[in-house]
């Protein structure tokens, strides 16, 4: 709850004083230099953690696909075909991790862009479940989840821009852009090595506006 209230309390200052307040359900729109400064800083705390306290791929609007087949969908850049419920086939996607073409998508992961760990980490860990559930099936932002590679997304695991960049190093501005914006969504901090390698990154790209809705 004190990374929650100290998250909000930095965007509140940070977007006084043309707003009064910023508060979950509200959009805001930041320089992203912006809004990694306004993340509150702490150490990081896994104790605790369980991959099953975030339940997901679900089928939220009950339309025989789950959030995996969802991202899937939106994502193809040629549309695969889709039986029964929700069983797709062919198609193909493209993964900017490290700029790979894929096709079918047995070979696809859906990554969360900032890992169910790193959120424990980060503040989840005070959440309810259906909260957690919530953010771990995130279609509401685009960014929060991503079609990308096996070997990718298992190279990647749970780690956060300190440890772990993707190959493609075109791809590297809009990858630290989406973590800030994920974790501004959902009011979860990050740590000093984390705000270190974030910043050294953005320096290097355009201060592009972050345009997002407040989950918390």
């Amino acid at each position: 709850m004190r990374i929650r209230a100290a998250a909000l309390a930095a965007l509140t200052a940070l977007l006084a004083p043309t707003t009064a307040h910023a508060a979950p359900g509200e959009d805001i729109r930041v320089p992203v230099r912006d809004a990694l400064a306004a993340l509150p800083v702490a150490d990081e705390d896994r104790t605790g953690y369980d991959r099953d306290a975030f339940r997901h791929w679900i089928d939220a609007d009950r339309d025989g696909c789950s959030t995996r087949s969802e991202v899937l969908l939106d994502e193809a850049v040629s549309a695969p075909d889709r039986t029964g419920r929700c069983t797709l086939t062919g198609g193909r996607w493209y993964s900017p991790y490290d700029d790979q073409y894929v096709d079918g998508p047995r070979g696809l992961d859906i990554d969360h862009m900032v890992p169910l760990a790193e959120s424990w980490d980060s503040g989840a860990s005070a959440w309810t479940p259906a909260e957690r559930e919530a953010y771990a099936n995130d279609l509401d932002d685009e960014r929060s989840l991503i079609a990308v590679t096996a070997a990718s997304n298992r190279s990647k695991a749970d780690q956060d821009p300190s440890t772990w960049q993707p190959t493609a190093a075109g791809y590297r501005c809009e990858y630290a852009t989406n973590w800030v914006t994920v974790k501004t969504r959902w009011a979860l901090a990050i740590d000093p090595a984390e705000a270190a390698a974030l910043t050294s990154t953005l320096n290097e790209c355009p201060n592009v506006p972050v345009e997002v809705e407040l989950a918390r």
